[in-house]
């Protein structure tokens, strides 16, 4: 399908119409919200299964008899197929719902304490997230483990050549963000998993920030965990998935324990229950599990393949008129990148920028992004980041280039 055919396809008119939200006004202006990498909003068809449960099947799953447990907990498993076949994992047991992309990867990271020894090496690329980076820390303190980092270049891409260089029969574990929260960039995941996979080390992807764009197939990437927050996808916060192959998850200990991850408790000894539930101890999100199932419905009825083109529409065009601003300094140039602007202007701090244009209805990130050690690599304290998504317009792109320039001018 060609682009243009892409550009007519998707009614972006209709769809900002599935987002209630976007009827806001913010200090007098019509809302543009462009904080999209931080959390997506939420269509109402999302918000009506919400209040769908909470009205009439709200009710503990699993363990009950009676028919709401049972409509629970049936819907429920149905969102846990949702997301197996949208990702493509091989079983339904190897998605565990979580709470989000930072327990999916301190699950992960505490059960490697069990399989790592002194000396064992894990690698960790330049750009990630602070949620990417300290469950690792604490894991290479509690076993002795060496901590590695790809470092990345000017234009914020890691650096593969010395990928190839830092990789040995000592690494047990790499892993890295599909795409850069802080610059949008793609990174190479596939050809970092395989090689990965050449000295039998296992590979995490944060995915948090590419599922929104990028319909993965775990199985053609060869990943052997990926992790995934609904509240980036048109879904509600405070649940996510850990995507797993089965040989890992059977490996790894418990993260957590109490009911429902348990198969037999006696004081004298426990057993623990099979996948999915060994790690999903507790009650659940039941509700934000199901509306994470129906956000990829939602999005999957859109169509990935119009989302990305239309967004990069969106990309290149904010980019453009970003640069005709004097002083403007954009991070992450990669060719293969998501529809993240991070940028700043000479001479002016990312917060006063983000505070002013916030005041004619503009809402866009500012600060390190929770990426420290990216902004320490280019001497800076932060970035004003604006991050598009498929609901956004070009016409919001004017107004918040025009944004940027009263402010650029209040402040110079």
């Amino acid at each position: 399908m060609s682009l243009a055919t892409e550009k007519i396809s998707l009614d972006v008119e209709k769809i900002r119409k599935d987002f209630p939200i976007l009827k806001r006004e913010i200090n007098g202006y019509p809302l543009v919200y462009f904080d999209n990498a931080a959390t997506s909003q939420t269509p109402q068809q999302v918000i009506d299964v919400i209040v769908d449960y909470y009205s009439n099947y709200n009710a503990n799953i699993h363990r009950g008899v009676h028919s709401l447990s049972q409509e629970a907990t049936d819907k429920y498993e149905t969102a846990r197929r949702k997301i197996q076949q949208h990702f493509n994992a091989a079983n339904p047991e190897e998605i565990i719902f979580t709470s989000g992309t930072t327990h999916g990867i301190n699950l992960v990271a505490n059960g490697f304490s069990a399989l790592l020894e002194a000396g064992d090496e894990i690698l960790v690329s330049a750009m990630e997230h602070h949620s990417n980076i300290v469950p690792w820390q604490m894991l290479c303190e509690k076993t002795g483990a060496v901590l590695k980092v790809i470092p990345m270049n000017q234009e914020g891409e890691l650096i593969y050549s010395s990928f190839e260089e830092l990789i040995s029969e000592k690494t047990k574990v790499v892993f890295l963000n599909h795409v850069s929260n802080a610059l949008g960039t793609i990174n190479p995941i596939k050809e970092i998993i395989k090689k990965a996979h050449s000295v039998d080390a296992a590979v995490l992807i944060d995915g948090a920030q590419a599922a929104p764009h990028i319909k993965a197939d775990v199985q053609e990437l060869d990943v052997d965990f990926y992790v995934v927050s609904a509240h980036k996808m048109c879904g509600p916060t405070g649940v996510g998935v850990l995507y797993g192959k089965k040989k890992w998850l059977e490996k790894l200990p418990p993260y957590q324990g109490g009911g429902e991850m348990i198969s037999t408790v006696t004081f004298e000894k426990t057993t623990y229950a099979d996948l999915p539930h060994k790690f999903e101890a507790g009650t659940p999100n039941i509700c934000g599990g199901i509306a994470f199932g129906a956000a990829i419905d939602y999005m999957n009825k859109i169509g990935f393949d119009k989302i990305a083109a239309y967004e990069k529409e969106l990309l290149d065009y904010g980019t453009s008129k970003l640069l005709e601003i004097e002083g403007m300094q954009i991070y992450g140039i990669s060719r293969d990148k998501t529809a993240v602007i991070s940028f700043n202007i000479e001479g002016l701090h990312p917060y006063d920028i983000g505070t002013l244009v916030d005041k004619m209805g503009i809402a866009v990130r500012t600060g390190h992004h929770c990426a420290q050690p990216v902004m320490d690599f280019y001497n800076i304290p932060g970035t004003i980041r604006a991050s598009f998504s498929f609901y956004n317009t070009k016409t919001e792109i004017d107004r918040f280039i025009e944004a940027v320039k009263k402010a650029k001018a209040m402040l110079s």
